[in-house]
């Protein structure tokens, strides 16, 4: 192949690649329309997150959740997990057993496991885009109760914490539970990230620590009851 044959097909590739992006924003649209319709329905609502691992010695944030979710779902709240297995089932769980609602935002991931079985089936949407999936989350959650988990979970944490912190969305109560689980953490952000001046004092003011059921749901209802709001931005 000469060099203009090779220039030719660089610009053959490159035109395709281009009419295969253009294509992929109207699938990128639908999951942004299913999402909202959805959503928009669910009314008030708070977000879980937690690891997928269906480990036995978690079985503690497992209850956890479920307890926290239950005391939230009888505030009047319904549940968003992401849909999966190990603490987010639970917190659906625990949403089903007092008849909240249950919703989970699911992912398409290679090793990923099915919906676990205790989401409403109105309520369950199933996403190919992270990005997508997460603005989910972030326009319609009156909160964010963040159990232990990876970096999945670390993921939502920060990003919900910059968008607050910037002044992109509006404020919402951000939950931690598990305070021996985030305690490194939390000591890393005061001792290095903020003498670094990367970050503020007043930053630590968007974070609660608790593992108390009723506080968590007492002060989610709290906020909404001085808020009332159901989309962020």
């Amino acid at each position: 192949m000469d060099r203009d044959e090779h220039e030719f097909e660089r610009l053959r590739l490159e035109k395709a690649t281009h009419s295969f992006d253009s294509w992929r924003i109207f699938r990128i649209m639908s999951e942004f329309v299913d999402g909202f319709e959805t959503m928009y329905t669910l009314g008030p609502s708070v977000a879980i997150f937690g690891s997928t691992n269906q480990n036995p010695l978690d079985l503690k944030y497992y209850e956890l959740a479920e307890q926290i979710a239950q005391k939230i779902s009888n505030k009047g709240f319904a549940i968003i997990t992401g849909g999966g297995p190990g603490i987010m089932e639970w917190a659906n769980k625990g949403a089903q057993k007092v008849a909240g609602k249950s919703c989970g935002l699911c992912i398409n991931l290679p090793n990923e496991m099915k919906p676990n079985r205790y989401i409403d089936a109105p309520f369950s949407l199933n996403f190919r885009y992270f990005f997508v999936r997460k603005v989910m989350f972030v326009r319609y959650a009156q909160a964010f109760v963040v159990l232990p988990g990876g970096f999945g979970t670390l993921d939502e944490l920060f990003e919900a914490l910059t968008l607050i912190q910037t002044g992109k969305i509006k404020y919402f109560p951000i939950y931690l539970v598990g305070k021996e689980y985030w305690k490194g953490l939390l000591d890393w952000l005061k001792h290095t990230v903020l003498p670094c001046n990367n970050i503020k004092g007043v930053d630590f003011d968007l974070i609660h620590l608790s593992d108390d059921p009723d506080e968590i749901a007492n002060g989610i209802e709290k906020h909404y009851n001085e808020t009332k709001t159901l989309e962020n931005f």
